[in-house]
């Protein structure tokens, strides 16, 4: 009896709130397909574990974060997904790497047009502490494009950035609020502690200096 009455149970909840397709949005990497398999034939939106199915999601090494959103009246579920990108294409102790910005590894390229460089485990780490400080001050690290004596060179929210080891916090916050003002300066350097030095658009030497305290003076 009871098991009849559960079955009457989640046939009514199919038959009045079933999941009638799903879709997925922002994916460019992450295959579709996937998703589509981890909701059965037989779903309801009733019963459908969106936390179960983002962490699913969230699984595969390209998704970033995921959102499931369900709509009650066309029955559709959608997938809002946010993928990782490439930053760093590099030979490590003599095997090749892709790394995004919070330090996962990828399966590959993704389109993304990076060249290969060598480096070492510590620069490696310098480059994932550089990535996370970014990160916690609400700015984005995009992409490394040379390492060397002098530096390591990178893209941030499309400005180039000069930087070497311990970047702080205040260098980040301060790098946050400084790119807007000079939308013309070639660089900013952060390799002075606890300073953001901007480039001169043309001259290429510094046009202005600020601690990571106040505003960038002359």
């Amino acid at each position: 009896m009871a098991v009849a009455t559960t079955f009457i149970v989640l046939l009514i909840t199919y038959l009045n709130f079933p999941v009638k397709g799903v879709t997925v949005e922002g994916a460019r990497m992450y295959p579709e397909s996937q998703v589509t398999n981890e909701v059965p034939d037989n779903a309801s939106l009733l019963t459908l574990n969106k936390n179960l199915l983002e962490r699913k999601v969230e699984s595969h090494p390209w998704v970033e974060s995921a959102e499931v959103n369900e709509n009650w009246n066309s029955g559709i579920v959608t997938v809002q997904v946010k993928e990782r990108r490439p930053m760093l294409y590099a030979e490590v102790d003599g095997r090749e790497i892709i790394l995004s910005a919070d330090g996962k590894e990828l399966p590959g390229l993704g389109g993304a047009d990076l060249d290969r460089m060598e480096l070492d485990r510590d620069q490696v780490g310098e480059i994932l502490d550089f990535a996370n400080t970014l990160h916690d001050n609400g700015v984005r690290l995009e992409s490394i494009d040379d390492v060397d004596a002098g530096g390591i060179t990178a893209t941030v929210s499309g400005r180039t950035v000069i930087f070497s080891r311990d970047v702080s916090e205040g260098q980040a916050e301060a790098l946050k609020n400084i790119m807007p003002r000079h939308p013309d300066a070639q660089a900013f350097d952060l390799r002075s502690p606890d300073r953001v030095v901007v480039g001169a658009p043309a001259q290429g030497k510094a046009e202005a200096r600020g601690n990571t305290q106040s505003e960038p003076r002359g």
